[in-house]
């Protein structure tokens, strides 16, 4: 199994059953039964999707959540469903400097 612990910039995580049950988790989401049932909702509502756009076996590999600082990254494998809280790094902000020119 995978050591989500290790992920890059990673600031929390959950693993879990494809009923919602919390199998492991650590950091922001140590024991976050919400997010975990929100996460199975979305899982869920994936299934639901229109089969003619979507055909029948054509499951996601990923689905990312992605706010200005952090995302979620949601994968499925062999029955669990992992999720990964990661940190984003804010672009730097450049500030030219201005010249002042003496009249």
């Amino acid at each position: 199994m995978l050591s989500v612990e290790r992920i890059p910039n990673q600031i929390g995580y959950l693993v879990l059953t494809e009923d919602g049950a919390v199998l492991a988790s650590g950091g922001d989401l140590e024991n976050d039964e919400r997010v975990a049932n929100v996460i199975v909702g979305l899982v869920m509502l994936t299934n639901k999707i229109d089969p003619k756009a979507f055909p029948v076996g054509e499951g996601f590999e990923k689905i990312s959540i992605t706010y200005p600082d952090h995302c979620y990254i949601i994968c499925l494998s062999n029955k669990k469903i992992y999720v990964v809280k990661k940190k984003l790094s804010l672009p730097e902000k450049t500030v030219e400097q201005q010249q002042l020119i003496d009249v």
